[in-house]
């Protein structure tokens, strides 16, 4: 019997209609389930009754599968639990494009074809950040769409050098820079300029965030490249660091960001027979 674990996003889906429904159709096929809430919650939220909640540490280790439901951040957020435990994740989208998600809320009945094992992995590429100061390693992290960092304030630039294997790339003042995986070249990168990116493509996106300099461009890298970003002194401006829309961090002037590889892999459950470009062409159709 598979055992699959359901994350819904109690913002997005209050009522847990929609895990709810999801849970029967997982049952009336034969698979047991558990209901973990993917992050802490308000403490005056309230949470539907009736509804039994399990710890998500303490369920994925011997999970076959991660059904998530939200937007793309909650995947995100999701899916670092899911791939410490080498658990495939499938994304519900509850959100507003969802380019992560496999299934919309409209879709839930497809969810009968885990038993038969009628789907196929996906495995993404991730990142991993290592922020450094006067040679002290401050923060590390592991993301699936993007590194971003931007400036503090509103009306002033921030000045950044961009190294690529330690030659440098660009130098530019403006508002900040995305580094981001072909899974993330859909999200802030795009936003700022970048280019699509085929899921399967080994590289990695260097996109300049309003870049005072007409020679800062977007550049795709090889995904054995490690980048580093250093905040420049003579910039005499603050910087703050975002990892796959985490919680931001403040950079100080010195201050670097090591970007790389990872050797972790996110598994994305795939239900439907959809090529890379059916995907970008209806979700930029419904935006």
């Amino acid at each position: 019997m598979k055992k699959i674990v359901l994350t819904p996003n109690p913002y997005r889906d209050k009522s847990f209609k929609f895990v709810l429904t999801a849970q029967s159709y997982l049952a009336s096929a034969g698979m047991e389930t558990r209901i973990c809430l993917p992050f802490d919650v308000d403490r005056g939220l309230d949470l539907p009754r009736g509804v039994v909640f399990s710890n998500l540490e303490q369920e994925l280790p011997g999970a076959d599968m991660l059904v998530c439901f939200g937007g793309d951040g909650t995947i995100l957020h999701a899916s670092k639990a899911a791939t410490r435990s080498n658990v495939p994740v499938l994304g519900v989208n509850i959100g507003t494009v969802g380019f992560i998600a496999e299934l919309e809320s409209t879709e839930l009945q497809l969810l009968r074809r885990i038993a038969a094992g009628e789907y196929e992995i996906e495995r993404r590429k991730m990142l991993d950040v290592m922020v450094t100061r006067d040679g002290n390693v401050l923060q590390r992290e592991t993301c699936l769409n993007d590194v971003v960092i931007t400036k503090g304030a509103v009306a002033r630039v921030v000045r950044l050098a961009v190294y690529c294997d330690q030659v440098q790339a660009m130098e530019f003042g403006g508002d900040g820079v995305v580094i981001a995986t072909p899974t993330g070249s859909t999200a802030y990168s795009l936003s700022a300029g970048g280019p699509v990116v085929e899921p399967e493509a080994g590289v990695m996106v260097i996109t300049p965030i309003c870049a005072h300099d007409v020679q800062s461009r977007p550049i795709v890298t090889s995904d054995r490249r490690v980048i580093s970003v250093r905040l420049e002194r003579s910039g005499k401006r603050n910087a703050f660091l975002s990892v796959d829309g985490g919680r931001a961090i403040r950079l100080g002037a010195g201050d670097t960001v090591q970007v790389a590889c990872s050797p972790y892999e996110t598994q994305l459950v795939r239900l439907k027979d959809r090529s890379f470009f059916d995907i970008v062409n209806h979700k930029f159709r419904n935006l």
